[in-house]
């Protein structure tokens, strides 16, 4: 039983092969924190599409809402609205700069369909982050 918690301790951590550290600033954000991020985005999204729309729902106009805001968010500032409310930043391969513009719209496209975000690999990064070469981390 020991040998089977020693072997479990010395499993890489969440993020080790994408060189982030186990845990704090930079860390690979939990499923919960980002699902939190993109709930607030998507509402917030409604919520301006439904000022164009009302009385009448917006319908799909959110999803362009959305579209717009993520991708224009993550390309100037790293960070949607929802991930600034949780803490959180966008990681991508080259630190310092901000993300290129194909990644912005190749992640969001990707993330507006929300199965390639249900898609993860062991580091809990969903298949619009693996695809693009970045990661939910915290900020």
């Amino acid at each position: 039983m020991v040998r089977d918690v020693d072997q479990a301790s010395q499993a890489p951590a969440r993020g080790a092969s994408l060189g982030l550290p186990a845990d704090g600033t930079g860390s690979l954000a939990s499923f919960s924190s980002r699902a939190g991020g993109y709930v607030i985005d998507a509402l917030l999204s409604a919520g301006i599409a439904w000022a164009f729309t009302a009385p009448a729902p917006p319908g799909n106009t959110s999803l362009l809402v959305f579209f717009a805001l993520t991708t224009l968010s993550l390309a100037l500032v790293g960070q949607t609205p929802g991930h600034r409310l949780m803490g959180l930043r966008l990681a991508h391969p080259t630190p310092g700069t901000r993300l290129a513009p194909w990644r912005a719209v190749v992640r969001t496209a990707l993330l507006t369909l929300l199965v390639p975000a249900l898609i993860t690999d062991a580091d809990g990064r969903g298949l619009h982050d693996r695809l693009t070469k970045t990661a939910v981390v915290r900020a």
